[in-house]
């Protein structure tokens, strides 16, 4: 009788507290809807950026950047990517200085002004063998491109090193990508010295199936 009477008082006191205390607070409610709105603030304001103040990015930011990015999704979590980031200014002139010299059918401004003055260059490769892999590529560098904006750092997904990187064995061994994995993407990181306006999306090209 005595245990009875114990499971009914903790069965009331459980109630008690459930009521007391409502799963969704306002406050709580207000705090998750402030969130959404500062995801979707950090999409709809993200510009391409191709002008950049002098410097690279600090390291810890770039590592909670980078942290980000390799959290994206991808097909069976085969994280089929691998990441290469040049920031130290020596390494990048070498760099670009190698792929001058493989591409002597540009001019060497060609190859400067394609990395938009970016102080900071990130530089992606796939997996060729996973046919879904330029799109964990993908997604891995939206996922750059977004945790860079919400942390003050301008951004842009740039495919001219790509070309150049093609025709260039030593600027791509300079990367050190594992064998098999190829470029695909290179973005441009810093901090931003313009404020571009929006360019207009058309919105006719979704629609809702009946």
């Amino acid at each position: 009788m005595k245990s009875i009477n114990l499971i009914i008082s903790v069965l009331g006191l459980a109630a008690l507290i459930s009521c007391s205390q409502p799963e969704n607070t306002p406050n709580e409610t207000n705090k998750d809807m402030k969130a959404e709105n500062q995801v979707i603030e950090n999409i709809m304001t993200r510009r391409s950026i191709r002008k950049y103040k002098d410097g690279p990015v600090a390291r810890e930011t770039m590592d909670k950047i980078l942290e980000c990015g390799i959290n994206a999704p991808s097909g069976m979590n085969r994280q089929s990517w691998e990441i290469r980031v040049i920031d130290n200014p020596e390494t990048a002139a070498k760099f670009k200085e190698a792929m001058v010299n493989a591409n002597k059918d540009v001019k060497p401004e060609m190859v400067e002004g394609c990395f938009r003055g970016a102080p900071t260059l990130v530089f992606i490769a796939n997996d060729p063998s996973y046919d879904f892999s330029p799109i964990d590529c993908g997604l891995l560098s939206e996922n750059i491109m977004l945790s860079a904006w919400s942390l003050g750092v301008g951004s842009v997904c740039l495919g001219s090193p790509i070309r150049f990187l093609a025709k260039s064995p030593e600027a791509t061994q300079m990367l050190g990508f594992s064998e098999g994995y190829t470029p695909i993407i290179c973005i441009g990181l810093g901090y931003p010295d313009e404020s571009p306006e929006a360019k207009p999306r058309d919105k006719a090209k979704i629609k809702y199936l009946p």
